[in-house]
């Protein structure tokens, strides 16, 4: 039986990947699925860069603005309802595409999440303590000397992230980083991953402009509406974390939006790492021609099952 097709979009922040989403869900007439972790979240549009009205009219997407920042949603719920959901589109569908930069949430889909502990509730004390008291800093040092490979990619800013990273290490006396490395039962459907990339001066000049463009289109108004909530998991992430140092006196605000853009970069960098250790991502560069469409179409037409 021929197998259906899932085509993969990846990269770093800012690249333009919900393009080239686009242009490829209309090309196979289908569907999309985001696998970008932020863009969950309805209030969080500006903040996200969560595609646009048009963007979303131009093809079906599917967990956009799905849920609410009060809601906690954890990877594997998110495997099982992408797998659930992408089920049902394989049934009308031969292909559908997958989008996003949320890394682990993308190999959640593609390879499924490893069979790890669960959480040990005096190792999660002692880390919630040492977060208490010595900040999150703290945290980020003893990962890093712990598992300096997943520190290179995790959102070192994401306090759970690294209190689930560095229990599993003290459980397990090994590091994260070869816990995730291990490939599960490969999935029933056939994975075809594109990559887009542009020099790194272009990139982050992309990145810059971007922030600054979301700073014009309200972004200080949605945070400014999102203050009560600040405390969540969903809100610690880069846009919002910095501008509620804004609106608590503790930093100006044209040194929160550099710091935002700094961030952002940061952030570009630790997903170029991770997926510049694949080595099944087929590349298109930023600014491609229809020509250079048409050849990505013929590539990904070769790689079909």
């Amino acid at each position: 039986m021929k197998k259906k097709n899932l085509i993969s979009v990846v990269g770093p922040t800012g690249i333009g990947k919900t393009r080239l989403a686009i242009d490829l869900a209309q090309h196979f007439n289908t569907e999309i699925v985001s696998c970008d972790s932020r863009q969950f979240f309805k209030e969080m549009k500006i903040g996200t860069a969560s595609p646009s009205q048009d963007e979303l009219a131009a093809a079906p997407h599917h967990f956009i603005g799905n849920l609410s920042v009060e809601e906690y949603y954890s990877i594997g719920q998110y495997e099982e309802d992408a797998l659930e959901k992408l089920n049902e589109l394989f049934s009308m569908h031969d292909t559908v595409i997958l989008v996003g930069g949320s890394m682990m949430y993308e190999k959640a889909v593609i390879e499924g999440l490893h069979d790890l502990p669960e959480a040990d509730a005096g190792n999660q004390e002692k880390l919630q303590n040492i977060l208490d008291q010595e900040g999150i800093e703290k945290l980020q040092e003893i990962l890093k000397d712990l598992d300096p490979d997943y520190y290179e990619v995790v959102d070192i800013h994401n306090h759970r992230r690294l209190l689930r990273a560095i229990d599993i290490i003290w459980q397990t006396g090994r590091k994260y980083s070869e816990h995730i490395a291990v490939s599960q039962d490969g999935r029933d459907f056939n994975v075809i991953r594109i990559g887009i990339e542009a020099s790194r001066e272009e990139l982050y000049d992309r990145i810059n402009r971007r922030v600054d463009l979301m700073m014009e289109n309200g972004l200080l108004d949605e945070v400014k509406s999102l203050e009560k909530f600040k405390g969540l998991t969903a809100l610690n992430t880069v846009g919002y974390s910095e501008l509620f140092k804004y609106f608590d006196d503790e930093w100006d605000l044209d040194f929160a939006v550099s710091e935002i853009k700094k961030n952002s970069r940061r952030y570009a960098k630790r997903q170029l790492t991770w997926y510049r250790k694949a080595d099944d991502i087929h590349y298109l560069q930023l600014g491609y021609s229809q020509n250079d469409f048409e050849d990505l179409l013929k590539w990904i037409g070769e790689q079909f099952q």
